[in-house]
Order: C-alpha cells, then sequence, then structure tokens
C-alpha cells in the first residue's frame, strides 16, 4: 500500500495514459475497421483486394514490429518531428484495425442477403445500403467480439510504455529502478487494468442489454 500511496501521482499519471491511448487508438481501430470491412464485402474488385492486403498484413504482423516501423520508420520517412503519443495511437490502432475489420465482416454476413438486395431495389448505392440497412443490424452480432478486442487493445498499449509513453506497465519500470518490490508494483499495476476490464465488459454488455430491448 505504501508504494501506491507514495507514488499516487506516478500511477495516476499511468492510468490515464493507459485510458487515453486505449480511448484514441479504438476510436482509430473502429473507423478503419469499418471501412476497410467495407471494402471487403465491396462490389468493386480493387477495394476487395486492398482490404483483404490490409487485414493479411496487419494480423500477421507482430505488434511490436509495428511499433518498431511507426517509431523508427514513420519520423524518418514520413512525419519527422511526430510526438510518440500519436505514434503508438497510430501502431495500435492499424493493428487492432485488422481485427475490427473481420469482426464487422462477420456480422455483416450474417444479415440476409436479401435486405440488401431490398434495398437496392430501392435505389440505394451500395454506400447507402451498407450504412442504413446492413451495419445496424449487424451491430448486435458484431458487439460481443468487439469487446474481446477492446479488452485485448487495453493490454497491447502496454507497449507503448517502452516506447516513450507514460502508461501503466511503465509504472513498474520506474519504480524497480528505485529498488521498490517488483511484484509489489505488479499487483497494483494488474488491479488498475481489472479495473479497465471490467469497465469495458460492463460498457459492451450494457450495449448489447439496450440492443436486445431495441430488437
Amino acid at each position: 500500500m505504501n508504494v501506491l500511496l507514495d507514488h499516487l501521482d506516478l500511477f495516476r499519471d499511468g492510468f490515464i495514459g493507459t485510458v487515453s491511448l486505449t480511448a484514441a487508438s479504438a476510436a482509430l481501430a473502429l473507423i478503419l475497421g469499418v471501412l476497410i470491412a467495407g471494402f471487403r464485402v465491396s462490389p468493386v474488385p480493387p477495394l476487395r483486394a486492398f482490404g483483404t492486403a490490409w487485414v493479411t498484413l496487419l494480423r500477421n504482423t507482430p505488434l511490436t514490429l509495428l511499433f518498431l516501423v511507426a517509431f523508427f520508420v514513420l519520423p524518418q520517412v514520413l512525419f519527422p518531428g511526430i510526438s510518440s503519443y500519436v505514434l503508438g495511437v497510430l501502431a495500435l490502432g492499424f493493428y487492432t484495425s485488422s481485427f475490427v475489420c473481420e469482426a464487422v465482416r462477420s456480422g455483416i454476413s450474417t444479415v440476409p442477403l436479401g435486405q440488401a438486395e431490398a434495398a437496392r431495389s430501392l435505389g440505394m448505392t451500395f454506400v447507402q445500403t451498407l450504412r442504413m440497412v446492413v451495419l445496424p443490424q449487424a451491430t448486435r452480432t458484431v458487439l460481443p467480439p468487439l469487446s474481446s478486442i477492446m479488452i485485448a487493445l487495453t493490454k497491447n498499449s502496454a507497449i507503448a510504455g517502452a516506447f516513450n509513453n507514460p502508461e501503466l506497465f511503465s509504472v513498474q519500470k520506474v519504480l524497480s529502478d528505485k529498488g521498490y518490490n517488483v511484484m509489489v508494483i505488479f499487483v497494483w499495476v494488474a488491479l488498475a487494468y481489472l479495473v479497465l476490464v471490467f469497465l469495458i465488459s460492463g460498457f459492451f454488455r450494457l450495449l448489447e442489454r439496450r440492443m436486445e430491448v431495441a430488437r
């Protein structure tokens, strides 16, 4: 308990850093994931090929390698001077978007084909059909896997701590360098992660219940 109370500011900053990284990366992953899922079910072959390549490349690339590319290649080639926070969000968001894409695509496949055909018969475009007819119906199916993906994203944010981003897992390095018991630090860090995981799980359970009521 003394470790926590004596360094409450450090733990607080790490907790806020993890929440910030997770929230920003989740927003980016959701936007990209839905967009790429649209590409994957698009009637346009180049878009389908791009979506397939995106998912295949990112899902089969270790996240640590993506961080290395983001921090040591992007600043040199494209964005000199970009902050470590933005680079961390990009690495986490791009990686997670591939999993979000597959979850959304699986949800889309559960919507009866007749729904899309009916929308097209009314003169709707592919984008309108996807946005107004298919995705709203697929949402209920997508929520459970999205919950697991967001929980995994929260845990993956720990990698950003090794790249100059203040977050929960980086707290243990700072305190262990000062000679504190590593196991005690890990207990408090683990409890903080558990709080975040329970909050995310509860949020998605609430969404699922609301969608069930609306059914």
